[in-house]
């Protein structure tokens, strides 16, 4: 092939299946990746499998995402990845990488740790950051649900070996770009904050009349009354996310049209039902496991508001994608989420229990006129899909129209 035909390579790296209901921010940016590269780029995504015997795992597949072309190479099969395990999958993700080379012209990291793999590829490398990463360690009590919390000196070690081998890192955390330029002098400048980015083609506003036939609708399929006062939590059932906080806040609330809806699949899932149980909210509260995308944005245009009651977070998507349906978010003071936050698009609750929660709920009920659904996708449109993935893309092929020879073929190896 020659130069002037051949198309850059970008290879992402993390363990998911894009075709199948993974929970998570991070599966939700890499699939906004996928699906608005440029036609002047090729994608491969280096993932898991779901035991699919249409894509056995430890081979290239070409298929189609989002009516984009993607070449997926499966590392190994992970029916289930929602909950964790005794080996954590990144673990066994890192392993099965260290056997393989995946050089390519780009490629894109969204953990740290099976960057050991890639120290001898030739290749472009980008590192994501998409939590506070040292608060996420250094997170006390109950909350000590990761690997690296026990090890905490281990992971700073490793981070500090791994990192200066990135040409760029990017942090939708601002906390967490400010330090990482003042922990690593000598790449500071390879350091950028970026905003994480919301496919607004799914996430949009509706007229007034259409988010009360939304509201409607779902009452009908849940068997409650159609004047139920939605609540929304969408995400990994997780004790980052803790949503028995959530749970705790709609019992303190004590308002019976109230209703919490659970969208996620998670480790505490069987510790929420009992929850939900002992408090008496079976009525109240509906776990609906993990939902797509398209099922998720009708729950936003239903909800009065999105709630968050995170202990540490980076950018959450999901929060994003509220606003952008014109639904305010109610928040924790955890991660960026109140930087972008307008006092008409939602309310950070200074601390973190359910009293302060159902305060904020109550806000929300008494005074919907105060957060105005334009405020909410105002709020949002920083953060649109094609505008900020776009801005990656094109950092990306400009460097590689600068690079004589390309650093890679587009030959899959």
């Amino acid at each position: 092939m020659s130069e002037k035909m051949s198309k850059p390579v970008l290879t992402i790296f993390y363990q998911f299946n894009p075709w199948h209901s993974s929970i998570g921010g991070i599966q939700t940016i890499i699939r906004s990746f996928i699906k608005y590269a440029p036609p002047e780029i090729d994608i491969r995504l280096v993932g898991v499998g779901t035991g699919d015997p249409q894509m056995p795992a430890g081979q290239w597949h070409t298929a189609v995402f989002a009516g984009r072309k993607l070449d997926f190479f499966p590392l190994f099969d992970l029916p289930e990845d929602n909950t964790r395990r005794l080996v954590p999958t990144s673990v066994r993700y890192t392993l099965a990488l260290l056997r393989r080379n995946f050089s390519s012209d780009f490629v894109h990291f969204h953990r740290l740790e099976p960057a050991i793999a890639a120290f001898s590829w030739r290749a472009h490398k980008l590192l994501y950051i998409h939590n506070d990463i040292h608060q996420k360690i250094k997170a006390a009590g109950e909350h000590k649900s990761v690997l690296w919390q026990r090890f905490p000196g281990l992971y700073f070690a490793l981070e500090k070996l791994l990192i200066q081998q990135f040409d760029r890192v990017l942090s939708c955390n601002s906390d967490s770009t400010q330090l990482y330029r003042q922990l690593y002098p000598k790449i500071a400048q390879r350091v950028s904050y970026v905003h994480n980015a919301v496919d607004d083609d799914i996430f949009y506003p509706v007229a007034p009349n259409t988010r009360l036939q939304y509201v409607q609708t779902l009452a009908r399929e849940l068997s409650i009354p159609e004047d139920s006062k939605f609540f929304l939590f969408a995400g990994r059932l997780h004790p980052q996310k803790d949503p028995l906080l959530l749970v705790q806040a709609i019992k303190q609330l004590a308002d019976p049209k109230a209703h919490l809806l659970i969208a996620g699949e998670g480790e505490l899932a069987s510790a929420l039902r009992d929850e939900i149980t002992r408090l008496g909210l079976t009525a109240q509260v509906t776990m609906l496991g993990a939902v797509n995308q398209d099922r998720l944005s009708v729950l936003y245009r239903a909800a009065r508001a999105f709630v968050l009651s995170s202990v540490y977070e980076g950018l959450p998507v999901v929060a994003l994608e509220s606003l952008a349906c014109g639904t305010p978010v109610i928040t924790t003071r955890a991660g960026d989420t109140p930087n972008i936050l307008t006092a008409q698009s939602g309310i950070v609750c200074e601390e973190r229990t359910p009293e302060a929660i159902a305060a904020a709920m109550q806000q929300i009920l008494a005074h919907p006129e105060k957060y105005p659904p334009t405020a909410c996708s105002d709020a949002a449109k920083p953060y649109k899909g094609r505008q900020v993935i776009s801005e990656v893309y094109e950092e990306m092929l400009q460097l590689w129209s600068q690079q004589r020879p390309p650093v890679y073929s587009s030959a899959l190896t």
